[in-house]
């Protein structure tokens, strides 16, 4: 904000007639899209106008620019349903034109699948509302597929500690490793009032 010369001056904006050392102003806008604010105003206290990224073009790194471009483009769909690739690699926005729940996506930028209401890499074999109950641990890729298989196999999870339990014989009385007493039935805990059940 200090005085420079007219010659190192730089006008930024078509709101306002404020000029600024190129490099500070370089330095405000990648401040502002580094937090994200795509709609950076003018740097002079109580002044309104908007910066014009046509204007800043020069100035700015050309990484800036772009993220700021790609920030403005993004704001233009606020209101638009979207949804972002889930992988860390990567997080390319896409939006929802379709106007339904989406579920399995497909991301146009990296080609892997993802669930777009879980925001998460694509759960096969469990649909969104079973994903969202499964404990933090067992929402990797190998964990999914040990609970599709015990699906299949019927097995069955202890109450306390979430092991698998599988019944090969015998009566509906479990008694899991961690001690817990639980009916193979229905998964409430065995004692005085459960000690038969109707399910099997």
């Amino acid at each position: 904000m200090d005085a420079v010369p007219p010659s190192a001056a730089h006008r930024a904006s078509r709101g306002c007639d404020h000029a600024f050392c190129a490099a500070c102003l370089a330095g405000y806008v990648g401040a502002k899209i580094q937090e994200r604010i795509a709609d950076v105003r003018c740097p002079e206290e109580r002044c309104r106008g908007a910066l014009d990224p046509e204007l800043c073009q020069g100035i700015l790194p050309r990484e800036v620019f772009d993220r700021w471009g790609a920030a403005l483009c993004e704001a233009m769909v606020l209101a638009a349903p979207r949804a972002y690739c889930p992988f860390k690699d990567w997080s390319a926005m896409m939006l929802d034109d379709a106007g339904e729940a989406v579920t399995e996506s497909e991301c146009p930028s990296c080609r892997r699948l993802f669930c777009a209401q879980c925001a998460v890499p694509w759960h096969a074999g469990v649909d969104c509302a079973a994903y969202k109950k499964l404990g933090k641990g067992d929402r990797g890729k190998e964990d999914l597929l040990l609970v599709e298989m015990a699906k299949g196999k019927k097995w069955k999870r202890c109450p306390k500690c979430k092991y698998f339990v599988e019944k090969s014989q015998g009566c509906l009385h479990i008694t899991c490793r961690c001690g817990f007493e639980f009916c193979y039935g229905c998964g409430g805990q065995w004692g005085v009032t459960h000690a038969n059940c109707s399910t099997a």
